[in-house]
């Protein structure tokens, strides 16, 4: 029987022939936290009386989650994560690197083929470039911190084409929020998605991030795109020493379940507080308030996202009635969307442009929405109290959507402003 490409990469780290169902120890490539995480990492590892840890070149710590601190509580786990990166020579990307999911691979850490864990749910996202990446607990990752290992069951996978050219306006926002809305939020419950077809093969790489980022949102462990040209251009730009290693899935794979999509039939999409498969065409609640729009996110703070947003802002003016808050990805997206003019033109229009990190998205700080306050975000996530205040509600849409709503003050199909 043919394998799946969650199948090769776990045979492969743990030097057994795996089937679905089956357990193993496997080795970790790569492992990190972030600040909302890290301190509990920490608790653990001292805990478990570690001097030497397995994976010391293989780990690092990102502050994301709060960047800057927006209170004392916070400092004190900052100050935390860098008396611990220090003791044990350990990598910190400090405040205003940016989003860990950005910073992690776009620095070079991660390669096709790859096992990643990351104590973030959204540590899916390297399945973009062809890496077997999930999130895991803050004592999980401790363990692989610690042992270089960790244990995985092998999860079913699901494959999933998309043939056909999107439409303009529609962007792979809108695709894997409708995907999400077709399969539900359990729709893959631990299970790995593999992603093929004509429009997968001409997105871009941010297209493939924010698509497989997305993708625990609908309960899946883990997503895999095919590791194309694109893909390799992008890796050998990182300069990363190691060689990657392609693992394609076997013509005679078994799937638990195959989804065929037309990229041609869909259009600009939302979704509905409070559950992100509560999905609908834009057109359908077109003409909603909004109070608050926010792009950004490690789902859509990449360079792509901001050209997008630069494209509808240039020459018009936010919605005074809206507070629109814009936050790069990461420090090098900002430094190159200032060398393009777009930071300027969001500026002129009277956008907001903050620290690269997830302040809003999380609800720690940058942003945070007043009650019964309507929020159309860039992010993966609307459930309740997501941004900071459980009396608002978020709507989620794509870079496109999010930029013409706040220009017209209201939620509005993209397509009439490109």
């Amino acid at each position: 029987m043919g394998k799946t490409i969650v199948e090769k990469i776990l045979s492969a780290h743990s030097g057994k022939d795996l089937k679905p169902g089956d357990f193993a120890i496997c080795d970790v490539d790569f492992c990190f936290g972030q600040d909302g995480t890290s301190a509990i990492i920490i608790d653990r590892i001292k805990a478990l009386g570690v001097k030497n840890l397995a994976n010391k070149d293989k780990f690092c710590m990102v502050i994301d989650h709060s960047s800057p601190s927006p209170n004392m509580g916070v400092s004190a786990v900052h100050s935390k994560m860098r008396a611990f990166a220090k003791e044990f020579g350990l990598k910190v990307y400090d405040i205003g690197c940016g989003v860990c999911h950005e910073v992690v691979p776009a620095e070079g850490n991660v390669l096709p083929g790859d096992l990643v864990l990351g104590a973030d749910s959204h540590t899916c996202t390297y399945g973009a470039i062809g890496a077997f990446s999930t999130g895991v607990g803050s004592t999980d990752l401790a363990v692989a911190l610690a042992s270089g290992k960790n244990w995985f069951r092998v999860p079913e996978t699901i494959k999933i084409e998309v043939n056909g050219k999107l439409p303009k306006g529609v962007y792979a926002k809108d695709l894997i929020l409708y995907i999400i809305g077709d399969l539900g939020a359990n729709g893959a419950t631990y299970r790995a998605v593999e992603f093929y077809g004509s429009a997968i093969d001409n997105l871009s790489l941010d297209g493939r991030f924010t698509m497989s980022n997305m993708v625990v949102e609908m309960g899946a462990k883990c997503a895999f795109f095919p590791v194309d040209e694109k893909v390799l251009s992008w890796v050998k730009e990182k300069s990363i020493k190691r060689k990657p290693i392609i693992y394609k899935a076997d013509s005679s794979a078994e799937y638990c379940l195959v989804k065929e999509y037309d990229a041609g039939d869909i259009a600009p999409q939302v979704a509905r507080p409070h559950t992100v498969d509560n999905v609908v065409a834009v057109k359908k609640i077109e003409g909603l308030k909004i109070n608050e729009a926010f792009l950004g996110t490690c789902t859509n703070g990449r360079l792509d996202d901001l050209k997008v947003a630069w494209r509808i802002l240039k020459g018009r003016k936010v919605n005074p009635k809206i507070k629109f808050i814009i936050a790069p990805a990461s420090r090098r997206i900002y430094l190159e969307a200032l060398k393009l003019g777009f930071i300027e033109t969001f500026i002129k229009a009277e956008a907001v442009v903050i620290t690269p990190g997830c302040g809003p998205c999380v609800g720690t700080h940058m942003g945070i929405p007043a009650d019964k306050e309507v929020v159309l975000s860039t992010a993966n996530r609307n459930f309740k109290g997501r941004m900071g205040n459980p009396e608002s509600e978020i709507y989620l849409a794509s870079p496109a959507t999010v930029c013409a709503s706040a220009v017209s003050g209201k939620i509005t199909d993209p397509r009439k402003y490109l």
